[in-house]
């Protein structure tokens, strides 16, 4: 009987108990509002449609200073643009493979075809993309850990300078459908930089609000001239983003606004927050898009893919 109280007792209490979306004013918490943005996001069309353009950009994203948030940058953008109906290439030039390893693809796997043999002349691009997982639109052709010896080998190959360059073929963007290709480079300014510099159109450059912001800019404009006068005359910084942004401090405010006075309107209007799910989601296979699509940093990369993507209609 004292049982049959109980369970009389739980049910009308469970019926009594309001749902949480009942309860006034829970559709305006921080939760409920994460919630609806990663609904909004993840549903079919969603994120909207973005134009494509005319022809594949293929974009840099280069900073020789380490922990600016390259391979993040990178592969969120690269996410956001496929989110919004684009078809994107990221090529991981970086011997870490952390871009690879974010995109979900496997590259410690054994003979996998990567941008190693690609620059050596061994596979052709088609032999070395592979498709992330998280989205058909989205693929990679991935880094292992026999790049960190390329820049060595490559010194005495024929134009070594570009053969990334000469590795991209038109054909397989084509028949894959990429609108952007996004070269992630390793925290140095070697051979491998130089051969994204060649290889592209644009340079994307992320920069830390933090005290060192600046340090070392300099000398990475200056060998970006370097190519753009000896190698590839069309190199220009399209993009600069700002990353790693926390409100609570005057410096990052400061961060920005020299950032902004030095390179006027090639600076994102979007700025990214520093935030701890977009440097747990690598752990996971996935970007932040994928890991947490309701999160201020998931939002913050949708809209700098977006305005990317809105600048480049006209570039």
């Amino acid at each position: 009987m004292v049982e049959q109280d109980r369970s009389v007792s739980r049910e009308t209490t469970s019926e009594a108990s309001p749902s949480p979306s009942s309860v006034p004013g829970f559709d305006d918490t921080p939760i409920a509002a994460a919630a609806a943005r990663a609904s909004q996001v993840l549903t079919p069309g969603g994120a909207g449609e973005l134009p494509h353009p005319p022809s594949p950009r293929i974009i840099t994203i280069a900073n020789q200073k380490g922990g600016v948030g390259k391979t993040t940058t990178t592969v969120n953008i690269a996410a956001g643009l496929a989110l919004h109906g684009l078809g994107v290439l990221v090529i991981d030039l970086d011997p870490q493979g952390n871009a690879s390893t974010a995109l979900g693809i496997d590259h410690r796997a054994p003979d996998i075809a990567s941008v190693y043999e690609l620059l050596l002349g061994e596979v052709s691009l088609r032999e070395t993309i592979q498709q992330s997982p998280n989205n058909d639109r989205l693929h990679c052709v991935p880094a292992t850990l026999d790049l960190a010896g390329a820049e060595i080998e490559l010194v005495s190959l024929v134009a070594r300078e570009n053969r990334l360059r000469n590795a991209i073929d038109e054909g397989a963007l084509s028949d894959l459908g990429i609108d952007y290709v996004l070269i992630d480079c390793p925290p140095s300014l070697g051979l491998l930089t130089v051969n994204a510099m060649v290889a592209a159109k644009e340079v994307l450059i992320p920069i830390q609000c933090e005290y060192y912001a600046l340090e070392g800019v300099g000398q990475l404009l200056r060998n970006i001239e370097l190519v753009q006068a000896h190698l590839n005359p069309g190199l220009h910084v399209s993009t600069v983003v700002l990353t790693m942004y926390d409100g609570r401090t005057k410096l990052a405010d400061q961060v920005a606004e020299e950032v902004r006075r030095h390179f006027g309107a090639t600076v994102l209007n979007t700025i990214i927050p520093r935030s701890v799910k977009v440097s747990e989601a690598p752990g996971f296979g996935m970007t932040i898009i994928e890991y947490d699509p309701g999160s201020r940093g998931a939002m913050s990369y949708l809209d700098a893919s977006r305005e990317i993507a809105l600048r480049g209609a006209t570039v």
